[in-house]
């Protein structure tokens, strides 16, 4: 019977973090060569490659499911340490979380800052599309994700968050520079237009209900949520605000709203299927900040 080592695990969990073995070797006190020799010793008990050496080094398939192990065995720690009124080793716990851009920059960060208050802890945010943060959990990177799936991750829960609501704006000089005549067939394929990044649809999805394909249609690239809001407000082109961008926008006067259907998409929690007190913490501040300002 093949039984996993909780401290090979942790070295491998170390060494996809740091990105490099010497980086793991200072994480855990230890010599790089040290790192080598429990990666070596764990691929030889498994008989598979768990790290694709490069810069940065990630781990394999199957190197994912021995970090999922690793990180999953260390809350559970940190929840039993806690419950003994011990301190966990190593101090403080970092809780590697997921979420999409827009969800940071408009209500995903006052419950995160609620929970730090009252539990020493460190949150390690990794921002992706919510398309994309599921992955992030299927990989054992983080142990809960603010996603648009609805369907459950393999080994973890589900709760609906609520719909985050994103509306068609533009300055009123834009307005009047490109949609003097209205918001037309002829304006829309003229008209410049804001994209977060390559894999953001949500201004394609607009234009498709407006019937228009996104293609050959000028558009500016701003892959960051405060960037790409200050780039519609500064009149660089047209856009999807989410929720309170949106609607402080409008209520100032800074932007004015294209018309056509919203775009509403929604959002759930998904985190590890576990017995964790902490985890469940977090999860009741996001779920309860969500269903407030989401609706």
């Amino acid at each position: 019977m093949t039984a996993i080592s909780p401290e090979l695990a942790s070295t491998l969990a170390a060494i996809v973090d740091g990105g490099s073995l010497d980086a793991a070797a200072r994480t855990l006190h230890i010599t790089p060569s040290a790192v080598s020799q429990r990666l070596k010793s764990l691929e030889q008990q498994l008989g598979q490659v768990l790290v694709v050496r490069g810069r940065p080094a990630k781990a394999t398939a199957a190197g994912e499911s021995v970090v999922r192990m690793a990180r999953q065995i260390a809350l559970l720690e940190h929840d039993a340490l806690s419950a003994l009124g011990l301190d966990p080793a190593g101090g403080r716990f970092s809780v590697p979380l997921a979420v999409n851009a827009d969800s940071m920059a408009t209500w995903f960060l006052a419950p995160l800052a609620r929970v730090a208050d009252a539990h020493d802890i460190d949150f390690d945010l990794h921002r992706d599309d919510q398309t994309f943060t599921a992955r992030l959990l299927e990989s054992g990177e983080v142990m809960a994700a603010v996603t648009s799936e609805h369907s459950p991750v393999a080994g973890c829960t589900v709760v609906p968050l609520g719909v985050l609501r994103y509306e068609a704006m533009a300055t009123p000089a834009f307005m009047k520079r490109w949609f003097a005549d209205g918001v037309t067939t002829a304006s829309l394929r003229r008209a410049p237009f804001v994209d977060f990044d390559r894999r953001d649809t949500l201004q394609h999805a607009w234009l498709a209900s407006r019937g228009q394909d996104e293609q050959g249609i000028p558009r500016h690239y701003v892959p960051a949520s405060y960037d790409y809001a200050q780039a519609v407000l500064l009149g660089l082109g047209w856009g999807m605000l989410p929720g309170s961008q949106a609607t402080d926008a409008a209520a100032s006067g800074a932007a004015i709203p294209l018309g056509g259907d919203s775009i509403h998409v929604p959002l759930y929690w998904q985190q590890w299927n576990l017995r964790s007190s902490l985890l469940d913490a977090i999860a009741a501040e996001i779920t309860a900040e969500a269903r407030r300002v989401l609706g």
